[in-house]
Formats: C-alpha cells, sequence, structure tokens
C-alpha cells in the first residue's frame, strides 16, 4: 500500500531530538527524509553511549539514543560550512518539500540556508525551526534545553513530591518531553502548512519552541491557574482535580487507580469492603473528595494495604475501576497487551542499523506504518542521493568526497 505522505521529500538538519523527531514521525508516515550531517561526526547522538547497538562483528556501531529518534531515514554528510556543501544543501532543498533545522535562531544564515533566503530559491517551502525560545522574543538567540525549558515553563514545579515530604525537590520528567512534544506539534505545524500550501501555493516558516511547547503541555495546572489565580504545587502522583487518583500500596506492591467520576468511587469502596464510604457526606461527589483529600486518602490507604496486587487489580477490573500496576521497562514489553498491538518492530534486513525499536503508535486503515528501515550509518545514502536528486556523476561525487565536502559510507 502507497504510504500516507510517500510523495514528500524533507530536508532534515536538525540534530538531538526535538527535530529528529518531528521529522521520524514524518518518515514513518511514508515521507522521504533525507538527513543531513556533518562528514566524520553527524548526528551528536550517535555518541551518547553506551548502550550502543553492535555490528555482526561486535564492534560499536551507533549509541541507542540515535536510533530511537532516526528511523526510516537516509543519512546524507556533507560540509555546509563550504561553498560547495551550501550548494549542495540549497539544491536538494530546491527540489523538496519541507525543511526542518533546530540551530538557533539566525544560526543558519551565514551559510545562506535560513528561511529567508531558501524562500528566494523555494517559495513554496515548508521551512520548519525549533529553537529553545523561538523566533522572536528577548530570549530568541540564548540556546535552550528541553531541561531548562521544563523549568521555565513551571513543569518541574509541579512535577515530584509535596514540599515537606522527602525527596521534595522540583523533579523533571523521566525522558525528555519537551524536546519530544515539541517534535509532535512541529510534525502537526508542517502538515497543516502543507494542507495549505495545496490549497494556495504558499510555502511559509513554522516556528517552535521548547518553552512555548512545554508551557503549552502544562494544561490543566496552566488553565487552573489562570481560572483561580492559585499557583499549582507537586502534589506527587495526585491529581489537583480528582481524587482518589494516583499510587495505592498493597500488600506486595503498588497500584495505580484513577476515580473519574461518583459512580466509580462507589465502585472502589464496595470492592475494598467499605460501601459507607461512598456515602459519607465528606466524599459523596469528587467536589467533595477534592475538599477533602487528606481524609479520603487516609480513609482509603488502609484497605489497599490489606490487598494483594494481582486480586485487587482483577477485582477491580471486574467493576470498571481504572486500575493498573506500575510496571518497570522490561515488564512493559512482557505485557501481553503490548505484545498483541507489536508495539516492538525489527529493522527491515539491509543496511543500516539492525535492531528492534519501538514503532510509531499511529494505527491506520488505509495507510498502515508496517515498515522500519534501519536508522542510516553516517553517510550511508550520500552517493544514492547526490547521483539521484542532483545526478552528480560518480566523477563529481568523488571530487567532492576528496576535498571533504561529502562524506561516504564505504
Amino acid at each position: 500500500m502507497t504510504s500516507a505522505l510517500s510523495h514528500l521529500r524533507i530536508v532534515d538538519l536538525s540534530r538531538v531530538l526535538a527535530g529528529p523527531w518531528a521529522t521520524q514521525i514524518l518518515a514513518d508516515l511514508g515521507a522521504e527524509v533525507i538527513k543531513v550531517e556533518k562528514p566524520g561526526a553527524g548526528d551528536d547522538t550517535r555518541g551518547w553511549g553506551p548502550p550502543f547497538a553492535k555490528d555482526a562483528q561486535g564492534n560499536d556501531v551507533s549509541a541507542a539514543y540515535f536510533l530511537m529518534a532516526n528511523r526510516n531515514k537516509k543519512s546524507v554528510a556533507i560540509d555546509f560550512a563550504t561553498k560547495d556543501g551550501q550548494d549542495l544543501v540549497k539544491n536538494l532543498i530546491a527540489q523538496s518539500d519541507v525543511v526542518v533545522e533546530n540551530y538557533k535562531a539566525g544560526g543558519l544564515k551565514k551559510y545562506g540556508l535560513d528561511y529567508t533566503a531558501i524562500k528566494k530559491i523555494h517559495p513554496g517551502i515548508i521551512y520548519c525551526s525549533i529553537t529553545g525560545f523561538g523566533q522572536t522574543g528577548p530570549y530568541a538567540s540564548k540556546p535552550g534545553y528541553d531541561l531548562i525549558a521544563q523549568s521555565m515553563a513551571g513543569l518541574m514545579s509541579v512535577t515530584g513530591n509535596p514540599a515537606g515530604t522527602p525527596g521534595d525537590d522540583p523533579m523533571k520528567v523521566g525522558v525528555g518531553v519537551s524536546d519530544l512534544f515539541t517534535g509532535v506539534y512541529a510534525a502537526v505545524g508542517i502538515l497543516a502548512a502543507l494542507a495549505h500550501r495545496g490549497k494556495t501555493g504558499q510555502g511559509q516558516h513554522v516556528d517552535l519552541a521548547l518553552l512555548d511547547t512545554t508551557i503549552a503541555m502544562m494544561s490543566n495546572m496552566a488553565q487552573n491557574y489562570l481560572v483561580s489565580g492559585h499557583v499549582p504545587s507537586r502534589i506527587g502522583n495526585t491529581h489537583p482535580n480528582i481524587v482518589p487518583f494516583g499510587a495505592f500500596a498493597v500488600a506486595d506492591g503498588h497500584i495505580i487507580v484513577t476515580v473519574g467520576n461518583d459512580t466509580q468511587f462507589q465502585r472502589l469502596c464496595h470492592v475494598l469492603g467499605a460501601p459507607e464510604l461512598a456515602s459519607d457526606a465528606r466524599f459523596r461527589t469528587n467536589a467533595d473528595r477534592v475538599s477533602h483529600r487528606a481524609e479520603a486518602n487516609a480513609a482509603l490507604k488502609p484497605l489497599f494495604a490489606k490487598r494483594r496486587q494481582a486480586e485487587l487489580i482483577a477485582a477491580l477490573e471486574a467493576e470498571l475501576v481504572p486500575v493498573g500496576p506500575i510496571y518497570t521497562v522490561d515488564q512493559v514489553f512482557d505485557d501481553p497487551q503490548v505484545k498483541a498491538r507489536g508495539v516492538v518492530m525489527a529493522t527491515e534486513p539491509g543496511s543500516g542499523i539492525q535492531t528492534k525499536l519501538v514503532r510509531n503508535p499511529i494505527v491506520m486503515s488505509e495507510t498502515p506504518l508496517n515498515r522500519i528501515q534501519a536508522p542510516p550509518l553516517l553517510g550511508e545514502h550520500t552517493v544514492e542521493i547526490l547521483a539521484k536528486h542532483l545526478s552528480l556523476t560518480p566523477q563529481v561525487i568523488e571530487d567532492l568526497k576528496s576535498r571533504g565536502v561529502i562524506g561516504v559510507r564505504d
């Protein structure tokens, strides 16, 4: 079957995570993504290990970090600090639909690869810039990183244990959510810009900032503040608007319970052998329970502590109370639901870095995402792309290689 975006070509000038995550989404959906990397070095994350994937001879070929954000792409090694390298990249862009870059604002201007310069040679280009703080504002020139975005957007102030309890320092999320969400928003913005171009023929600049994205991710926390003026604080695994919600200790571990309405609370109390709690004036409605959070949790905790994990999960599931275990990463991949959904896929045999990867979570009935090309080796597709798209002869390619303008995977 034809992939949804098989008609698109993308020049990917981005590195590390937010940009590569965006282009990987588009590559999964079928776009041809040409990842432009520095000869001899490549994306910094190729070396962000251990752990490293190994080749058939047991040699390290790439850090796992690189693998998770660069499947289904082609690697072209071009040094665009050189005039010839700049010309090669410009010629590739002239035949492409999208450019994605995550240099500092204005960082590509000295190479003639900024939006203003590219727009002159390709007015219909969709040019997506991803930075820490965006293309405008007093912080535009500052470098930005995921951790800084999490801290400045307030995310760390609401993540972690409540103040005054053990381990109550502000805490980042366990993965780079600011980078990852920015990549997702970037992919959405690019697709919207392509839809607009399809109607008007007009290209545009798509401007994504890690800080903007992370503030948007604050969702109900941000909206609660804007409505009430009350500054949210760290509340551990609980929820500011729902009780009971979070982790509860049982006799042999912990479980997660997320009670979303009063009927579910009644069922929870029945399973726990304390139906009278559901009719207690302090706990009758969710608003009552939020107002009496400490009392509600104090009443429930000893009831959970008497039960064993598997037995209680089964009993709550039978009563349609949302519940689940807290898995370690190895347990995630052993779960029968995860296996049934085919979340882990092996890369297609052939070139590239052979490994297992977590698939794109999008499932489409008519244009399925059912292939995974291996993350590319550095410069693996340089000759193929320059010959196919720019019609360069072997002699010209060899000359560029000898002068260090391009890198070629031998």
